[in-house]
């Protein structure tokens, strides 16, 4: 009977791993740094160089091991094959194989959203559904859809980015994917400041707001106190991202929407605007659909990457 398995989140600066036992416990958590130079070579290497280290500081044999589970920032396939990472530098190539050989045990890689979002459902915010969607509203906006307990990840890994749901025609400005109008340019953090931007420019209206120096949490603060050009930024906000779902919901029929990311910290009232633009539109299978926040934080990763092992 195996006791442990690895979860891993491999991001752009740091890559989180945790110790977990097999009933989901986290054991022990650290970081490495990601060495992303000649391509990313390193990356692996490094993961299996700290498992083993980990393994050896806990005095945990191999056979002792379910396995590694991967969430690295790029589409992956179902078996194992990124399809380009950015950040990282890597082509195409199958992680599960790679990794797989170097700490000489079971390896499952998948989307670092797609995987945070399984972390959601298993230990989170989603905890009591099998069907959800889980969204990041951070400098990007990322999503995982999770479908009878099982991430949803397409034809090349691709399944659930929808923060380049298109909805917006004629949006001047470019997203970072290379198309315009994308939820990502109005829900994200960076969003919700370019709303704000185009509000101050136009209104007379006296505000806390400042066009200089305007974050997202300024805009959610000020709503909190009231304030009219944020609350007129936090309706723009929540009718995107409310109708974005609402679109979302007519394919997948989720039983819940879990908001989580930097931006989600303005808590409920968050949810609020999103849910009262999301209600009127959708198709009404989809109506009751639970909002919630998620709970995991910068944890979910790892504790999605070891459900991958775990099954």
């Amino acid at each position: 009977m195996k006791k442990y398995c690895f979860g891993v989140d491999v991001g752009g600066t740091t890559i989180k791993m945790g110790l977990f036992d097999t009933d989901g416990n986290v054991l022990d958590k650290w970081e490495i740094v990601t060495r992303t130079e000649n391509n990313g070579e390193n990356v692996l290497p490094d993961i299996a160089e700290a498992v083993k280290n980990k393994m050896a500081e806990k005095s945990i044999a191999k056979e002792d091991v379910a396995g590694v589970g991967v969430g690295v920032p790029g589409p992956v396939d179902s078996k194992g094959i990124v399809h380009r990472c950015v950040n990282l530098g890597w082509d195409e190539f199958n992680v599960n194989e790679k990794l797989g050989a170097l700490v000489d045990m079971p390896v499952m890689a998948g989307n670092d959203a797609n995987v945070a979002a399984l972390g959601e459902m298993w230990r989170g915010g989603g905890q009591g559904h099998e069907d959800l969607v889980v969204v990041t509203l951070g400098t990007g906006v990322g999503g995982g859809i999770i479908i009878n307990g099982k991430m949803l990840t397409g034809a090349n890994g691709s399944g659930g980015e929808i923060g380049h749901i298109h909805v917006q025609d004629g949006e001047p400005d470019t997203c970072g994917c290379g198309n315009n109008g994308c939820l990502e340019q109005y829900a994200s953090a960076t969003g919700i400041v370019r709303l704000a931007k185009r509000a101050l420019a136009k209104t007379s209206q006296a505000t806390v707001l400042n066009a200089d120096s305007v974050t997202a949490k300024d805009v959610w603060d000020a709503v909190k106190d009231g304030d009219a050009v944020a609350i007129e930024v936090a309706e723009q906000f929540g009718k995107y991202l409310g109708e974005g779902l609402a679109a979302i919901a007519g394919v997948v029929n989720p039983e819940a929407f879990v908001i989580g990311g930097g931006v989600s910290k303005a808590g409920e009232i968050l949810l609020s605007y999103v849910e009262k633009n999301y209600k009127p539109v959708v198709f009404h299978g989809s109506r009751d659909v639970e909002f919630t926040l998620a709970t995991l934080g910068n944890d979910a990763g790892i504790f999605g990457a070891a459900k991958l092992i775990l099954g």
